[in-house]
């Protein structure tokens, strides 16, 4: 597959199995433009020969620089157009001629701009360590009432626990249930469990995207397992690690990232 930069038409072929299937933000090697590339849209745009198709407007959006096909939305920081202009025309500002506007952009691109993943700050050891002390204290307190709930209604009915050992192996498979379900959840849905949360960290894919509820189930069960059959130097791989990966955070291609 060839990535070619809209600006200075310099190519490149790539592996088409290295490109994600989204659009994704390259910059090209030779002028450093910045633009979207869209595998999927190149791959239907290859497969009709035949089918000549008319290159796409190209606009730059003013906050954040990226190059792009024309829409309402800028791909690459997310500002919506129409609404930058209203709040401009709002203000009595001229999109031509302004020094405030000017000013307001300079601010918005320095929010736009992210560090790549790589060069964000990581979460150590320790502050990994008391966000888990912090997520078990609180798994603690959930599981406690939960089992004295289930309790209860086993005492109604009348079952004795301590002579009929499925009722024991129901209630640990229960708890074990409740973690994984605890710490998948959270990190598939925002990438932060509530020991996270207070303490400001984040676990995102190391190309800065979201960690998806598959890839959480592989960081959390299957590979922070490994991490702890091994003496647990899965885990104290984050202290001496340059990216403060641990060994199930190499395993799903994670980062903990500090916010």
């Amino acid at each position: 597959m060839k990535i070619i930069c809209p600006k200075c038409n310099f190519s490149k072929t790539v592996d088409p199995d290295s490109v994600p299937d989204r659009p994704v933000k390259v910059n090209c090697p030779r002028c450093g433009n910045g633009f979207i590339f869209d595998k999927s849209l190149r791959s239907r745009q290859e497969a009709a020969p035949g089918h000549a198709t008319e290159p796409s407007e190209q606009v730059t959006c003013p906050v954040c620089g990226l190059l792009q096909d024309k829409s309402d939305t800028c791909k690459g920081c997310g500002v919506v157009y129409a609404k930058l202009l209203g709040q401009w025309q709002k203000n009595g500002q001229s999109p031509q001629n302004s020094d405030i506007l000017n000013s307001s952009l300079a601010e918005l691109r320095r929010k736009a701009e992210k560090p790549a993943p790589q060069n964000q700050p990581k979460a150590g050891f320790w502050l990994r360590v008391i966000a888990c002390m912090l997520d078990f204290f609180l798994l603690g307190m959930v599981q406690g009432l939960l089992s004295l709930l289930i309790n209860l209604v086993i005492g109604m009915l009348g079952i004795a626990t301590e002579d009929d050992p499925a009722v024991g192996l129901v209630l640990m498979l229960f708890g074990v249930s409740l973690i994984i379900g605890y710490v998948v959840f959270f990190t598939g849905y925002c990438g932060q469990t509530p020991g996270k949360m207070a303490l400001r960290i984040k676990v995102i894919r190391t190309d800065g995207s979201p960690v998806s509820y598959g890839r959480a189930f592989l960081r959390e069960v299957p590979g922070k397992f490994i991490s702890c059959i091994l003496l647990g130097i899965g885990y104290l791989m984050v202290a001496f690690d340059s990216q403060k990966q641990g060994l199930h955070d190499k395993i799903a291609d994670s980062y903990v990232i500090k916010l």
